[in-house]
């Protein structure tokens, strides 16, 4: 709103100083320091509020030293971040961005579904929360208008360089690069040469007209991406400062790779693909990294709130569709890492346990706890010791990141 109001200023009454709107960079920081003021100072009055409503957090009984403490802590955090996050982008970012209007949309939808989640398990005394059919059918929804708005909207291009005859006369012609706008389904692939997946390649081998059909390919792989990214960071929550300390290292690696790409001559330079409009992103990035930080504030060990499952899903769809816009999806197993290894634990200790049940009659675990922290947990180590080291796995990680810029 207030770049629209500044933009009208500069152009129609020459107002000093508000052509400085014009520049990502300064609505970026703009938008990360009122979402630390936002999400540290109103924060507090947050959570006041969920201790007056008694929307505390049920814990269950895991044998993990200084459980019991965290008994009727608030949760529903993750309301700091949403709102932290929406009322910067609101003033500061171009609403008629489609990258934009889809990070704003998945904001909410993936709140909201968070949201219904924390509100059975606290006000119907249900420790299960929503369903989780609801919730894939949810994130599946969710994929579903991503990926179809990614693949059909006229303002999701990409540029590339095609070579083009020119005629000069009758007898000198030359054939010459041309940038242009095109409709794409290509990704990147990291630590490659030539890092360019076409999705519609994969349909080449069953029909001749494969672009067509580009999307049977890509909405699909869009869900998937959604839906596996968004259960990590819910499974992730599961420690004071784990999953927001970790969600913002990562964004902040994406937000480096969303504002090369839509930025013309760093694109250029690094030989990274050009995203039209993709740049306005990192305002809703530098945002998000300002809410997520300040939330750390209070869930840092020992944590005065939890963000619930109001704030992981919402983390999660975030990143997934950031992720996806910026052409980087295949970083993701990189980046968030830290995800991955959480759902795999959990993944592999339900299918030892059911197989070796199966098999030999009662079932054995691999982990001595899933998901991964609470292994850890079990192993002696405190918990910010726990944190504090995947935070510093997820920081290399995101360094070779954003170093697969250059390296390939």
């Amino acid at each position: 709103m207030l770049y629209y109001l500044f933009d009208f200023l500069d152009k129609h009454h020459d107002f000093p100083g508000a052509g400085v709107f014009q520049y990502i960079t300064f609505r970026s920081a703009m938008a990360l320091i009122l979402s630390l003021m936002i999400s540290t100072i109103y924060g507090k009055k947050i959570i006041n509020f969920l201790r007056n409503q008694q929307v505390g957090e049920t814990i269950r009984e895991l044998g993990l030293e200084g459980q019991t403490q965290k008994a009727g802590t608030p949760t529903m955090g993750g309301l700091i971040i949403i709102v932290a996050t929406l009322i910067p982008v609101l003033l500061f970012t171009k609403l008629n961005n489609i990258y934009i209007i889809l990070l704003i949309v998945t904001t909410l939808w993936m709140g909201t579904i968070g949201f219904i989640d924390d509100y059975i398990k606290i006000f119907k005394k249900d420790k299960q929360g929503l369903k989780g059919i609801f919730k894939v059918i949810g994130q599946v929804g969710l994929g579903l208008i991503v990926g179809s708005v990614l693949y059909f909207h006229p303002g999701v291009t990409v540029r590339e360089k095609s070579n083009v005859p020119i005629t000069f006369n009758q007898t000198q012609s030359m054939v010459a690069p041309v940038a242009k706008e095109v409709k794409s389904t290509t990704t990147t692939i990291p630590f490659m040469k030539n890092n360019e997946l076409e999705y519609a390649q994969i349909l080449k081998p069953f029909t001749e007209n494969y672009h067509q059909w580009a999307w049977l390919v890509f909405i699909p792989i869009v869900i998937f991406i959604i839906t596996a990214v968004s259960n990590g960071a819910n499974l992730t929550d599961g420690i004071d400062g784990l999953a927001a300390g970790t969600s913002a290292i990562s964004v902040l690696a994406l937000g480096i790779f969303a504002f090369i790409s839509g930025n013309i001559i760093l694109s250029s330079y690094l030989n990274v693909m050009y995203i039209p409009n993709s740049g306005e992103m990192t305002v809703f990035i530098a945002a998000f990294v300002g809410a997520l930080v300040g939330f750390l504030w209070y869930n840092s060990y020992p944590a005065s709130v939890f963000m619930g499952d109001t704030g992981s899903l919402t983390i999660g769809g975030i990143i997934a569709v950031l992720a996806i816009s910026v052409r980087k999806e295949m970083l993701l197993p990189v980046l968030c890492a830290i995800f991955f290894a959480e759902s795999a634990s959990v993944i592999m200790q339900v299918s030892y346990f059911k197989y070796t049940k199966k098999r030999f009659g009662e079932g054995r675990r691999i982990f001595l706890m899933s998901p991964l922290h609470h292994h850890y947990q079990k192993k002696g180590y405190h918990e910010s010791k726990i944190v504090t080291r995947f935070w510093i796995v997820t920081i290399m990680l995101a360094i070779v990141a954003i170093v697969t810029l250059k390296l390939r």
